[in-house]
C-alpha cells in the first residue's frame, strides 16, 4: 500500500489574477518541499514568458516572490492521495482541495489554468458552476513524463500572459 501524500499550501496574493493548478507534487517535489522541484520539469521555463522574467534562474523563494509579483498563484487540485511514484495515473483515494473557496478569496482572479490533463479533469469537477466565472485554460503538462518537447508546449503557456496585463 502506498503512503498518503499531501500537497503544499497555495502560493497566492490578494491581487492574484491567474491561478495555475497542478495535480499533486511528485516524489522529488515532495522530498524538497517545493513546487516543481524535479530538474526535468519544465514548469519554471514554461511560465517565465508570462511572468516576464527568467524564473528558472532564480532561487526557489525568489521564484515564489516573482510569481506573486506577477499576480500568478499556484496550487494543486489534489489535497492528498495515495500514489506509488509520481505518475498522475497512479493517484488513488483522492481528497480534493476546495478550489472554489480559494478562488472566492481572490477578487482580481481572471483565469484558472490547469497544468496537465489530470489537473484539468479533477479541477473542473471541483469548480462546478463556479468555473463559468473565469477563463479556463488547459495547459500541456510541464512534467517530464509528458514527453512533448518544450517548444511544442510553449505556445499554450504563452497564452497566459494576457490575463496578467492591466487592460481593463
Amino acid at each position: 500500500m502506498s503512503e498518503r501524500k499531501h500537497s503544499f499550501p497555495p502560493v497566492v496574493a490578494s491581487d492574484t489574477r491567474l491561478l495555475i493548478l497542478g495535480s499533486l507534487p511528485g516524489e522529488r517535489s515532495l522530498a524538497a518541499a517545493r513546487y516543481y522541484a524535479h530538474p526535468q520539469n519544465q514548469f519554471w521555463q514554461l511560465l517565465s514568458p508570462a511572468a516576464g522574467r527568467d524564473l528558472a534562474g532564480l532561487e526557489y523563494e525568489e521564484r515564489l516572490a516573482a510569481l506573486r509579483a506577477a499576480r500568478i498563484g499556484l496550487w494543486d487540485v489534489v489535497a492528498s492521495a495515495t500514489r506509488p511514484g509520481s505518475t498522475d495515473a497512479a493517484l488513488r483515494d483522492i481528497a480534493p482541495h476546495d478550489i472554489a473557496a480559494l478562488a472566492a478569496t481572490l477578487p482580481d482572479l481572471r483565469a484558472i489554468a490547469f497544468n496537465g490533463a489530470t489537473a484539468h479533469r479533477h479541477g473542473l469537477r471541483q469548480l462546478g458552476t463556479v468555473a463559468s466565472r473565469y477563463a479556463i485554460i488547459a495547459l500541456p503538462s510541464s512534467s517530464p513524463l509528458h514527453t512533448v518537447g518544450l517548444a511544442a508546449k510553449l505556445p499554450a503557456w504563452r497564452e497566459l500572459a494576457p490575463f496578467l496585463r492591466d487592460n481593463d
